[in-house]
């Protein structure tokens, strides 16, 4: 009796280089924010205003593209444990986490 393939054996064939030996899977690279974004310079602020007196650390200064912003805001996001968003060119993070959000971003290599 032929055993019959679960969606995940199906997934995991389709994935595979055809330069690579039978059985062996593609790996994704992690990805990295883009190089083009590092070279900006960019502004920590914290806002109050607007916000029905909720505290926000606003990152400003991107001139790379909206996708490029929201890799570099996931990852703040990620690596703090809040909440936030990636809009027009800046980033949101929810609360007063500007200190770590500029050692952050200064240990990713990118100039505040």
């Amino acid at each position: 009796m032929k055993q019959v393939d679960d969606w995940k054996d199906i997934l995991g064939r389709m994935k595979q280089d055809p330069s690579l030996p039978a059985g062996e899977e593609m790996r994704d690279e992690p990805e990295q924010p883009a190089q083009s974004a590092r070279k900006d310079r960019l502004n920590v602020v914290i806002e109050k205003k607007g916000r029905k007196g909720k505290v926000a650390t606003i990152v400003e200064g991107f001139t790379v593209s909206d996708a490029e912003v929201a890799e570099v805001a996931a990852m703040l996001k990620k690596k703090l444990g809040v909440g936030g968003s990636a809009r027009g060119g800046e980033i949101l993070i929810q609360g007063d986490l500007a200190d770590k959000v500029r050692a952050l971003l200064r240990a990713e290599g990118y100039r505040l």
